[in-house]
């Protein structure tokens, strides 16, 4: 029967009992007590469980043999599963809160801390010695005789050690020690001191050459004749001939620097003329404005007492006298009011006689300054229509008697216009009668329309720095349409045109011959409708702004009709005949 857990195990054989050393009565020590004790536990279960199979504990699951031999699958990621999922952190940017896509998955399971040392240090030579010396707690734990004598033996040899140390430390110390009685140095930093030295190296000479193919050469052989001596002379005179030129460039571009010098100085000059402009300009209108204050007074409030015993009749009073002293013989052609600044109207001036062409002049005068115009602009042909943009007052289009169209802008220096239409940018081959500006196209690109004598109705497109033109309509003179210029059919004159103020498509064109055409900018092939107006060339039409269905004709044959467009009968489709 085995022994009972309770009762100690019989002593061993051979086993005598020997009195502990002294200073040793805490024996048997921990470490014993547990090797005794896990070879009784070990012994104990030997004897209880041989023979008996495996040990089952009470709460294990019973399982049948299918589900004893399903394989399960696991898989292993390195995701956290105790990281949080729904972290949010405030988004300064949007001011509101956002989840984190991204957690951190990692998990610290283990640090260690630890210190470094410097070999040959101090510290480094204490902690050595402190490995070196004898554990007297540890050689006395042994509970035998056999323990005293290694306890003795091992401090016998510690003291051996220690000994040795201190005559090496002795040994360095005297070594390190300065010869000779001078002052010990600064000890160094024993952490992060180095020493570094270095030594450079002397260039090494080198030698360079190079060899060179010697250049070829031939044998030439000739005899001087006459020829040849004249041929060298004239290469002579000629070389001499080009320096001379030369000579002479060189003094035309010194000439060419004292000209521009001079055009600066007179520049500089006007500049200074531009600075008191416009001061000067203020002083003259206040100047004119104290000298005709009574016209200025009839014009706001003058009233013809008499006017009431003449009813059909009227009193015109005359206020201001335009005029400019070097457009004497030029017959004003144009007159267009500014819709923004309503004191400054545009005039133009040229001539109505083939015979008598010659320049032209573009004038701008103020209500403000009767005596002198505000722009003034001189044109290479007469001008003979103009007209001033609404949206854009200082921009004004301007047609003249050689066929070619013009745009102008108040707001830049200079007398020459700012776009002008050629012969390669398709400009009219007979008078320009009459320009009108349109509104902006699709693009938000300014356009104007023009008519001439040569039967074209454009309209001209400012597009950067040029004039792109599109023809609306080619009037033939038996009353039909063209698409091409070279159909040898002779083209219609046309006199005036008008585009209505509701429907932008829809416009009138008044011809030589008399007669009135409705026309559509979508059918350019024909006319919508034809009127047979006056007997003679129509010089105006114009839409009513008030009533959209009529519109006024003017003509060479002292007539004026209203016109109402959606009557059809022929007889009574003008409304009234003056």
């Amino acid at each position: 029967m085995p022994a009972p857990a309770n009762q100690s195990a019989p002593a061993k054989k051979g086993a005598t009992d020997k009195k502990p050393a002294a200073g040793n009565a805490a024996k048997p020590t921990s470490r014993k007590k547990d090797e005794e004790e896990g070879a009784d536990a070990a012994n104990a279960l030997d004897d209880g469980t041989q023979g008996k199979g495996p040990f089952k504990p009470p709460d294990q699951q019973d399982l049948t043999e299918a589900e004893l031999k399903e394989e399960i699958t696991r898989m292993l990621n390195a995701n956290n599963p105790h990281a949080a999922e729904n972290i949010v952190r405030y988004n300064f940017k949007e001011h509101t809160y956002k989840p984190i896509s991204v957690v951190e998955q990692m998990v610290v399971h283990f640090v260690l801390e630890n210190s470094l040392e410097y070999h040959d240090s101090s510290e480094d030579e204490n902690s050595n010695a402190e490995e070196d010396q004898p554990d007297a707690d540890a050689t006395g734990a042994d509970d035998d005789d056999d323990a005293d004598e290694e306890e003795t033996e091992a401090s016998a040899t510690a003291a051996e050690e220690g000994e040795a140390k201190e005559e090496k430390v002795q040994a360095k110390k005297e070594s390190a020690a300065p010869k000779g009685g001078k002052k010990e140095g600064k000890v160094t930093n024993q952490f992060n001191f180095c020493e570094r030295a270095s030594q450079t190296f002397n260039n090494a000479v080198r030698e360079r050459e190079c060899q060179t193919e010697p250049p070829p050469r031939c044998n030439f052989s000739s005899t001087a004749n006459q020829w040849k001596i004249y041929d060298a002379y004239i290469e002579e005179v000629q070389k001499q001939e080009k320096n001379k030129e030369k000579q002479k460039v060189s003094q035309s571009n010194k000439d060419r620097d004292k000209s521009v010098k001079k055009v600066l100085l007179m520049e500089s000059q006007t500049n200074d003329i531009n600075k008191v402009n416009s001061g000067a300009k203020i002083l003259e209108r206040m100047v004119n404005q104290n000298l005709s204050n009574d016209i200025a007074h009839d014009f706001k409030y003058f009233e013809d007492a008499s006017d009431e015993f003449r009813d059909p009749q009227g009193t015109l009073l005359p206020l201001w006298k335009f005029h400019y002293h070097r457009a004497r013989r030029l017959s004003v052609t144009a007159l267009c009011w500014n819709k923004k600044y309503q004191d400054l109207y545009a005039t133009g001036m040229g001539s109505y006689d083939f015979n008598k062409q010659g320049q032209g002049m573009l004038v701008f005068y103020s209500l403000k300054n009767p005596s002198f115009p505000e722009y003034i602009y001189r044109t290479a042909s007469g001008v003979l229509c103009l007209d001033i943009n609404e949206q854009f007052s200082y921009l004004v289009a301007v047609g003249f008697y050689d066929g070619c169209v013009a745009v102008y802008n108040l707001k830049k220096e200079g007398t020459e216009p700012v776009y002008k239409s050629s012969v390669r940018t398709g400009k009219h081959t007979g008078p320009v009668w009459q320009v009108r500006w349109q509104k902006l196209d699709m693009d938000n690109n300014l356009n104007f329309c023009s008519i001439s004598s040569d039967g074209r109705v454009v309209s001209w497109t400012l597009v950067k720095n040029e004039l792109v033109f599109t023809d609306i309509l080619r009037m033939k003179l038996n009353g039909t349409l063209s698409d091409s210029p070279d159909d040898g059919e002779e083209p219609t004159c046309g006199t005036a045109f008008d585009f209505h103020k509701q429907i932008d498509y829809l416009f009138l064109v008044g011809t030589e011959d008399g007669k009135i055409h409705k026309c559509s900018k979508t059918y350019s092939s024909q006319f919508l409708e034809t009127y047979n107006a006056h007997t003679m060339a129509v010089d105006a039409v114009k839409w009513n702004p008030f009533h959209p269905q009529v519109f006024i004709s003017c003509s060479s044959d002292c007539t004026i009709k209203i016109w109402d467009h959606t009557i059809n009968d022929v007889k009574t489709r003008w409304l009234l005949e003056h």
